[in-house]
């Protein structure tokens, strides 16, 4: 299934892509896309319903972030080889941690807002993957079967704030806007393989990133297994589990978003974002 939420922000309700990627409406079954709905006999459920009896939506609604009241945003650094050697960093031993705020969450293609003072605005497509059963210590082998389902990510950072102004990287990760997620969580049951996965974005209609997720350094079971060693993971976390190559900072002359900028990224059977950078102002 391909699961959404759409409507204003704040006011999203749940929806579903048919067979034929037509928007239907979920409200009359559930009140919401949230945890309660991510475990396996629940999306069991969900998958028996029959799609020609919900209602479509139509015109073009606004998609929200496919999934409500995220506890946790969790993002994996440095995770394919050939983009930690464009960033001049040695491969990491054990995965790196760090956290996005849950403030950060933004819909696919809403507005990116560069932050007050931004000099260093960059771009990432990543993988997402969305923790369906309470996970700890679970593992390699096992750690798929926790996981709910996936959907793209994008990792906007904040380079200056994220590497120039003391060792920890949220900072740079957590400024308003700065997880774009969706269009729509994709249950893990429709992902044959999550180790082979085509992404790419376009900054201005130019490619920018093109990688697959056969390059991870870490697989998804791996990071799963890892983090479920120092922290619990609950239904509805989200982890972003690293970008490919071809980030602003590693460009030859480094590129940074900027006012009026406009990015369209995806990943293969996952769906497509598009955003447009806006400059901060005071609201």
């Amino acid at each position: 299934m391909k699961l959404v939420r759409y409507g204003r922000p704040g006011k999203e309700k749940p929806g579903l892509i048919d067979e034929e990627g037509k928007l239907r409406d979920l409200s009359g079954v559930i009140s919401d896309i949230d945890c309660a709905q991510l475990s396996d006999k629940a999306l069991r459920k969900l998958a028996k319903i029959d799609e020609k009896t919900l209602p479509l939506v139509r015109g073009n609604p606004r998609y929200g972030v496919p999934l409500a009241k995220v506890g946790k945003f969790i993002g994996i650094g440095l995770n394919y080889a050939d983009h930690a050697a464009e960033a001049g960093m040695p491969l990491p031993a054990e995965p790196i941690v760090f956290m996005k705020a849950v403030s950060c969450l933004n819909g696919p293609d809403d507005n990116v807002i560069l932050p007050k003072g931004s000099k260093k605005t960059d771009w990432e497509v990543e993988l997402g993957v969305v923790i369906g059963t309470r996970a700890q210590y679970v593992s390699e082998e096992e750690a798929l079967k926790y996981v709910a389902g996936y959907c793209v990510v994008n990792d906007l950072s904040e380079r200056s704030f994220q590497l120039e102004r003391g060792p920890q990287w949220d900072k740079g990760k957590g400024c308003d806007t700065f997880g774009p997620v969706g269009p729509w969580l994709v249950t893990r049951d429709e992902v044959y393989d999550v180790q082979d996965l085509d992404l790419y974005l376009e900054l201005n209609g130019k490619r920018m990133q093109t990688g697959n997720t056969q390059t991870m350094i870490f697989n998804v079971a791996q990071i799963v297994s890892y983090l479920s060693q120092f922290m619990t993971l609950e239904p509805g976390d989200i982890i972003a589990t690293g970008t490919p190559p071809g980030v602003g900072q590693g460009r030859k002359p480094q590129r940074f978003l900027k006012k009026g900028d406009s990015l369209r990224l995806g990943i293969a059977g996952l769906g497509e974002q598009q955003q447009d950078v806006v400059a901060w102002t005071a609201s």
